[in-house]
């Protein structure tokens, strides 16, 4: 099937807004750079990109019956929000698992932003101790059988929903919608800046993007900053899940070396644990632009952009989009960087 063919159930406010960064870009002294804006893209409980994912997953739930999402993630996850929100804007119930995924000792990490919105949101949202893995969990599939048991009917979204076969879906589609926004604005980006952890955002913009070239024969490079902490896993399932998804839309080539690019240096030595050159990233973002972005993803992708902008190794004649993939409700959880 081509992209166009498969079926997206509505979960935004339409295309994601598109702005130029002027005070970070002079700045910075380099590129230009500008930003889509994923985190103000729809009314669900703050957005974010899960929630573009979710949009071609949605009709694959309606269709299978259930009556239950059932998801995955750290205390503080962006995804899992999204999944509780998804399921009470389509009046399904909720069970999510809420792993330890970060070493954070704030006393109120397991009680305030994301966490506390799922809760309100209605989700039975669940504490395990299990630690940090992009990989399919115990833990989430005991959940499932745990619905089963009870009566109900689950449906599976994956961390991320990244290992879901559709989750590559959303970002390729984006892809397109970033080159009618460019029609739209005069303008070209020649460089894609994203943050990767589980995955399937970056990948999906891989395939998008590979398809794009194929139709009118412009190259851009898309740059995943990793910051899962875990580079050699993430590369790997990067790769696959954008093949995967390049088969899925029927690119009809493999995908080259130089499209998959994870790049390391802005992550840490933890997935969640903010670095010196994070929280600069947030100073100035939100100093600069009154752009917010957190301390476990955005934030470091952010640092990777300024890096890379600073350094030349993205050019000074380029055009920069970084995607703003939202998870600013984190943030209450680590107050006392700020205290």
């Amino acid at each position: 099937m081509k992209l166009h063919d498969f079926p997206r159930h509505p979960l935004t406010f339409g295309p994601s807004p598109v702005h130029p960064l002027r005070r970070l870009s002079s700045h910075l002294g380099g590129a230009q750079v500008w930003a889509k804006r994923e985190d103000v893209s729809s009314g669900l409980a703050f957005g974010g990109n899960k929630v573009r994912k979710l949009e071609y997953i949605v009709p694959d739930v309606l269709a299978s019956g259930a009556d239950t999402l059932v998801s995955i993630g750290g205390y503080q996850s962006n995804h899992t929000r999204q999944v509780a929100a998804v399921a009470a804007h389509l009046g399904l119930k909720c069970r999510l698992v809420q792993e330890h995924w970060v070493p954070w000792d704030d006393p109120v990490n397991d009680k305030v932003g994301n966490i506390l919105l799922s809760r309100i949101l209605g989700a039975d949202s669940r504490l395990d101790p299990a630690g940090f893995d992009i990989g399919i969990r115990d833990s989430w599939k005991n959940a499932l059988a745990e619905v089963e048991a009870a009566g109900g009917t689950p449906y599976p979204i994956p961390a991320g929903a990244s290992e879901h076969p559709l989750g590559g879906l959303g970002f390729a589609n984006w892809a397109f919608e970033v080159a009618a926004q460019e029609k739209e604005l005069g303008v070209f980006f020649d460089t894609i800046v994203v943050c990767t952890v589980t995955g399937s955002t970056h990948a999906g913009m891989i395939a998008g993007f590979a398809a794009l070239e194929d139709l009118t024969g412009v190259k851009r490079r898309v740059l995943g900053i990793d910051a899962s902490a875990t580079l050699a896993k993430t590369r790997d399932q990067v790769a696959r899940i954008a093949r995967d998804t390049a088969a899925l839309i029927e690119l009809g080539r493999d995908l080259r070396d130089d499209e998959i690019q994870v790049l390391e240096g802005w992550a840490g030595e933890l997935y969640g644990i903010p670095v010196e050159s994070t929280m600069e990233a947030i100073r100035l973002g939100a100093q600069l632009e009154a752009m917010i972005t957190d301390p476990v993803y955005e934030g470091k992708s952010l640092a990777g952009l300024i890096d890379l902008v600073s350094t030349g190794e993205i050019p000074r004649d380029a055009t920069v989009l970084y995607a703003h993939l939202g998870g600013q409700p984190a943030i209450n959880a680590y107050h006392r960087l700020w205290s």
